[in-house]
């Protein structure tokens, strides 16, 4: 049994996979609970990715003295992909894991992958496994916190699945705004790689998915896991180079 964990900026998910069979896993959790599921089920192999928690933190907190394989993902780990990024030191471990399982789930396809989380990130890995790089921009939280913040008097509102477009009150015009607005950036990007790569496969994955799934055009992939599709893949990778 491997155990695939992606510590985030909110929260972390982890997945338990039988060689490439994602058999169960788990999103939104604290890093407590988190730990607390591993020790009730110690797994043979574990692979760790954070974007801010350093491995010796999760070490010690799983105890040290437990008998598991740890791979911990950093810029330098082998993955089964090739890098065509200028700053391969500061890619972030879940940007690389996206594409890696993207690369796995469709093999010999141009693939876009949109990771819509804290951050929107959309990242191309070109039909010969290459990760081309791509962009980085505010979530849908991120927005809705930078109105509140730099403004005196705009409260902080939640996302809505599908607002009005034209708002009838502040909350009905921020909510459209941030939501809306989101929508249409991901279409327009989403267009402007079609426009260079007909044949592009689109991808999208990330814990903010549910609010856009429905209003995106097809044909869009939609596959939550597909980060921790990609943790368990380089697992796999790096154990067959052993």
């Amino acid at each position: 049994m491997n155990v695939v964990v992606d510590s985030g900026n909110t929260y972390s998910k982890i997945g338990w996979f039988l060689g490439d069979n994602l058999i169960r896993y788990e999103t939104r959790l604290s890093f407590t609970v988190l730990i607390d599921m591993i020790r009730a089920e110690l797994p043979e192999r574990i692979i760790y990715s954070s974007v801010n928690r350093p491995l010796n933190e999760f070490l010690e907190a799983l105890d040290r003295d437990v008998d598991v394989d740890v791979l911990n993902l950093t810029g330098v780990l082998p993955v089964p992909i090739q890098k065509d990024y200028e700053t391969p030191h500061t890619l972030g471990a879940d940007r690389i894991a996206a594409a890696s399982g993207a690369n796995w789930m469709f093999p010999g396809k141009d693939v876009l992958v949109v990771d819509m989380g804290t951050s929107i990130t959309y990242d191309l890995v070109d039909r010969d496994g290459i990760f081309r790089g791509g962009l980085i921009s505010p979530g849908v939280r991120m927005r809705f916190n930078a109105l509140h913040t730099f403004t005196k008097r705009l409260p902080l509102f939640d996302p809505e699945k599908n607002p009005e477009f034209v708002g009838k009150s502040t909350k009905n015009a921020i909510q459209s705004g941030v939501m809306n607005g989101t929508l249409a950036e991901i279409e327009g990007i989403i267009n402007r790689y079609r426009n260079e790569i007909p044949s592009l496969c689109v991808v999208i994955c990330g814990g903010d998915v549910p609010f856009f799934e429905s209003s995106l055009k097809p044909p869009i992939f939609a596959v939550p896991e597909l980060v921790l599709i990609g943790l368990n893949r380089i697992l796999i990778y790096n154990v067959a180079l052993q």
